[in-house]
Protein backbone atom coordinates (compact mmCIF):
# COMPACT_ATOMS: atom_id res chain seq x y z
CA UNK A 1 0.00 0.00 0.00
CA UNK A 2 2.81 2.19 1.07
CA UNK A 3 4.68 1.77 -2.50
CA UNK A 4 1.02 2.45 -4.38
CA UNK A 5 0.82 5.82 -2.63
CA UNK A 6 4.64 6.38 -3.32
CA UNK A 7 3.86 6.10 -7.04
CA UNK A 8 1.02 7.94 -7.24
CA UNK A 9 2.57 10.94 -5.75
CA UNK A 10 5.66 10.43 -8.09
CA UNK A 11 3.20 10.60 -11.12
CA UNK A 12 1.12 13.90 -9.74
CA UNK A 13 4.53 15.50 -9.31
CA UNK A 14 5.55 14.70 -12.79
CA UNK A 15 2.17 15.23 -14.29
CA UNK A 16 2.02 19.02 -12.29
CA UNK A 17 5.90 19.66 -13.72
CA UNK A 18 4.52 18.66 -17.33
CA UNK A 19 1.81 21.30 -16.63
CA UNK A 20 3.71 23.76 -15.51
CA UNK A 21 6.33 23.58 -18.09
CA UNK A 22 3.85 23.92 -20.70
CA UNK A 23 1.85 27.11 -19.02
CA UNK A 24 4.89 28.36 -18.18
CA UNK A 25 4.57 31.56 -20.95
CA UNK A 26 0.87 31.83 -19.15
CA UNK A 27 2.49 32.49 -15.61
CA UNK A 28 3.57 35.55 -17.36
CA UNK A 29 0.35 36.94 -18.54
CA UNK A 30 -1.12 40.22 -17.15
CA UNK A 31 -4.65 41.56 -18.66
CA UNK A 32 -4.30 43.93 -21.10
CA UNK A 33 -1.10 42.17 -22.93
CA UNK A 34 -0.31 40.03 -26.10
CA UNK A 35 -2.44 39.60 -28.22
CA UNK A 36 -5.29 40.38 -27.46
CA UNK A 37 -8.22 41.69 -29.66
CA UNK A 38 -10.99 43.07 -28.41
CA UNK A 39 -12.76 46.09 -30.97
CA UNK A 40 -15.88 47.79 -31.43
CA UNK A 41 -17.29 46.68 -35.33
CA UNK A 42 -20.01 47.26 -37.49
CA UNK A 43 -22.80 44.91 -37.61
CA UNK A 44 -26.17 44.79 -39.61
CA UNK A 45 -29.16 43.07 -37.48
CA UNK A 46 -32.75 43.15 -38.47
CA UNK A 47 -34.49 44.57 -35.96
CA UNK A 48 -38.82 43.61 -35.29
CA UNK A 49 -40.88 45.50 -33.11
CA UNK A 50 -44.52 44.72 -32.16
CA UNK A 51 -47.15 47.22 -30.92
CA UNK A 52 -49.90 46.02 -28.62
CA UNK A 53 -52.77 48.35 -27.23
CA UNK A 54 -54.13 48.07 -23.74
CA UNK A 55 -56.24 45.02 -24.38
CA UNK A 56 -53.04 42.90 -25.56
CA UNK A 57 -54.03 43.19 -29.29
CA UNK A 58 -51.45 43.80 -31.50
CA UNK A 59 -51.53 46.84 -33.62
CA UNK A 60 -48.72 47.31 -35.61
CA UNK A 61 -45.48 44.99 -36.83
CA UNK A 62 -42.14 47.41 -37.55
CA UNK A 63 -39.02 46.52 -38.84
CA UNK A 64 -35.40 47.50 -40.57
CA UNK A 65 -32.36 46.11 -41.34
CA UNK A 66 -29.98 48.45 -39.13
CA UNK A 67 -26.17 48.87 -38.37
CA UNK A 68 -25.24 48.91 -34.85
CA UNK A 69 -21.88 48.67 -33.07
CA UNK A 70 -20.93 45.19 -30.77
CA UNK A 71 -17.63 44.01 -29.42
CA UNK A 72 -15.65 41.24 -31.10
CA UNK A 73 -12.36 39.90 -30.92
CA UNK A 74 -9.86 37.61 -28.46
CA UNK A 75 -8.91 37.76 -24.86
CA UNK A 76 -6.01 36.23 -23.51
CA UNK A 77 -6.80 33.37 -20.65
CA UNK A 78 -4.87 31.07 -18.99
CA UNK A 79 -5.33 27.45 -16.43
CA UNK A 80 -2.36 26.67 -14.38
CA UNK A 81 -1.82 24.01 -11.61
CA UNK A 82 -2.82 25.18 -7.94
CA UNK A 83 -2.35 23.50 -4.46
CA UNK A 84 -4.82 26.04 -3.06
CA UNK A 85 -7.83 25.16 -5.76
CA UNK A 86 -9.93 22.82 -4.86
CA UNK A 87 -10.08 21.06 -8.49
CA UNK A 88 -6.34 21.70 -8.78
CA UNK A 89 -6.00 24.32 -11.50
CA UNK A 90 -6.58 28.41 -11.18
CA UNK A 91 -8.44 29.74 -14.50
CA UNK A 92 -8.23 33.03 -15.01
CA UNK A 93 -10.87 33.55 -18.36
CA UNK A 94 -10.80 36.88 -19.74
CA UNK A 95 -13.97 37.85 -22.09
CA UNK A 96 -14.42 40.35 -24.71
CA UNK A 97 -17.03 42.62 -23.56
CA UNK A 98 -18.32 46.24 -23.83
CA UNK A 99 -17.05 49.07 -21.50
CA UNK A 100 -19.21 51.67 -22.20
CA UNK A 101 -22.67 51.63 -23.55
CA UNK A 102 -24.50 54.66 -25.74
CA UNK A 103 -28.37 54.80 -26.34
CA UNK A 104 -29.46 55.89 -29.54
CA UNK A 105 -32.65 56.05 -31.27
CA UNK A 106 -33.38 54.04 -34.47
CA UNK A 107 -35.86 54.51 -36.46
CA UNK A 108 -38.00 51.26 -38.35
CA UNK A 109 -39.20 51.93 -41.47
CA UNK A 110 -41.06 49.27 -42.97
CA UNK A 111 -44.46 48.63 -40.55
CA UNK A 112 -47.45 46.44 -41.18
CA UNK A 113 -51.18 46.30 -39.66
CA UNK A 114 -51.99 42.90 -38.10
CA UNK A 115 -53.19 42.16 -41.46
CA UNK A 116 -49.91 42.53 -43.36
CA UNK A 117 -50.78 45.59 -45.10
CA UNK A 118 -48.44 48.19 -45.03
CA UNK A 119 -49.13 51.07 -43.03
CA UNK A 120 -48.33 54.38 -45.12
CA UNK A 121 -50.31 57.11 -42.36
CA UNK A 122 -47.35 59.66 -40.92
CA UNK A 123 -48.04 58.63 -37.33
CA UNK A 124 -47.76 54.69 -37.64
CA UNK A 125 -45.55 54.29 -41.03
CA UNK A 126 -42.47 54.36 -38.89
CA UNK A 127 -41.91 53.81 -35.29
CA UNK A 128 -38.49 55.18 -33.23
CA UNK A 129 -37.29 52.38 -30.48
CA UNK A 130 -34.56 53.37 -28.18
CA UNK A 131 -31.86 50.44 -28.06
CA UNK A 132 -28.07 50.53 -26.11
CA UNK A 133 -24.97 49.76 -28.30
CA UNK A 134 -21.10 49.29 -26.88
CA UNK A 135 -18.99 52.47 -28.08
CA UNK A 136 -16.00 50.84 -26.54
CA UNK A 137 -15.14 47.23 -26.10
CA UNK A 138 -12.45 45.73 -24.03
CA UNK A 139 -10.83 42.30 -21.71
CA UNK A 140 -12.43 42.00 -18.71
CA UNK A 141 -12.31 38.84 -16.43
CA UNK A 142 -15.56 36.72 -17.44
CA UNK A 143 -18.48 36.75 -14.97
CA UNK A 144 -17.17 40.44 -13.32
CA UNK A 145 -20.32 41.91 -13.63
CA UNK A 146 -19.60 44.90 -11.37
CA UNK A 147 -18.72 47.56 -13.40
Amino acid sequence: MVKLNENFSKLTLIWLIFLFSRNIEALRYSPGSGDENCETVKSEIHLIKEEFDELGRMQRTCNADVMVNKCEGLCNSQVQPSVITPTGFLKECYCCRESYLKERIVTLSHCYDPDGTRLTTPDMATMDIRLREPTDCKCFKCGDFSR
